[in-house]
């Protein structure tokens, strides 16, 4: 279990590669966003992208689910107030193979709640050929690691005014 005390500025996370298909970016598309460049190849080639790209926000899921499944399902997470500066920098193609890595920039324990706090990262997936095709600033709160029951606790002393 990966817990806050665990992440430090600068680590960089491979979370995982998925290659993406032509069926499930018309499923996505035709369920999410049923625009004509991401659902018909011929109104895609006729389009600004020239042919089948799949929805940014397919894109971003297909990088949740890797952030899941390569650092959260092992990790004290505790969710995320949200995402800043989500970019998709260029379109995703059936079959492409798609890369996902997280990079630490800070970490730091709450001021308000001792038993958690907030890790901060870059966001990046690339396609085969090394091209950024999505990017965004990920907040995550995280769990601090639970004391050890095993370990004893520090002998307290006993003050008294005037002794």
């Amino acid at each position: 279990m990966r817990y806050l005390e665990d992440f430090r500025p600068g680590q960089r996370f491979f979370l995982g590669r998925r290659t993406v298909t032509r069926d499930e970016i018309v499923a996505f598309a035709r369920e999410f966003d049923p625009q004509s460049f991401h659902l018909d190849e011929a109104a895609a080639a006729r389009s600004i992208f020239g042919g089948l790209a799949a929805s940014g926000w397919h894109t971003a899921s297909i990088y949740m689910r890797l952030l899941v499944d390569g650092l959260l399902r092992e990790s004290a997470s505790l969710g995320s107030p949200g995402i800043d500066e989500l970019r998709w920098h260029r379109p995703v193609r059936p079959g492409d193979t798609l890369d996902a890595h997280a990079t630490i920039r800070g970490v730091r324990p709450s001021r308000s709640k001792p038993d958690r706090g907030i890790v901060r990262a870059d966001y990046e997936m690339t396609d085969g050929n090394g091209a950024r095709v999505l990017s965004m600033k990920g907040i995550g709160l995280f769990a601090r690691r639970p004391e050890d029951p095993a370990r004893p606790a520090p002998e307290k002393t006993e003050h008294h005014n005037g002794d």
